[in-house]
């Protein structure tokens, strides 16, 4: 695929009510010390941490108890906090993906060399997306950062919907953020871009 220039995109314009200061600095602290944050997503709470920090990537597998060949998504609420985590792609590729974002398709992409082997699994590519979830595309904004979004729960159990449940079941090792998870019942759709392939409807 060939490097062309990115168009310009919609700005985070939505109106909502962004994580407050003292919580987004808080939260900022712990992705810089390579913690996890659990927060709200379409369907259930999420956990997530800096895509690009192995030790928190390491620190998320062994809360879920998920091997790593499985690789993990990543949302994002703008864009340009993808494009590092992806091999360059066409205009038209981009323009092309915008049609569902923001939306509740995740896609696999080309993962850029840069990218922790952990975050993609065994795959050549990596599952990202423009989360359509209010709460979740904010706290990205504040953060300025993509996060790693996989769901909150051991492997192999029921997600969990709740701030409270979440602070039941993980304590001191996440830091639970408040939120409301939104009205979808079943995860996000993935595609692979390239072959159209649906993987996961």
């Amino acid at each position: 695929m060939s490097d062309s220039p990115v168009p310009a995109f919609r700005p985070f314009h939505r109106r909502i009510r962004l994580p407050g200061a003292r919580l987004v600095d808080k939260a900022r602290g712990q992705l810089r010390k390579g913690r996890v944050l659990a927060y709200s997503t379409e369907s259930c709470f999420g956990l997530g941490c800096d895509p690009m920090n192995h030790r928190a990537l390491a620190r998320i597998l062994g809360i879920k108890g998920r091997p790593n060949h499985k690789g993990m998504i990543v949302i994002a609420s703008h864009i340009d906090q993808l494009r590092h985590l992806v091999a360059p792609l066409t205009e038209e590729a981009w323009q092309e993906l915008m049609r569902y974002w923001p939306g509740h398709y995740t896609f696999l992409l080309p993962a850029s060399p840069r990218v922790p082997p952990v975050l993609r699994g065994r795959h050549a590519k990596l599952a990202v997306r423009l989360t359509a979830h209010d709460e979740a595309a904010a706290l990205c904004h504040a953060l300025g950062s993509a996060l790693v979004s996989t769901s909150a729960n051991r492997a192999g159990k029921r997600s969990l919907k709740t701030a409270r449940a979440c602070k039941k079941a993980f304590g001191d090792r996440v830091l639970t953020l408040p939120g409301r998870i939104g009205k979808r019942r079943r995860p996000s759709t993935i595609i692979d871009f390239e072959s159209g392939r649906v993987l996961r409807a």
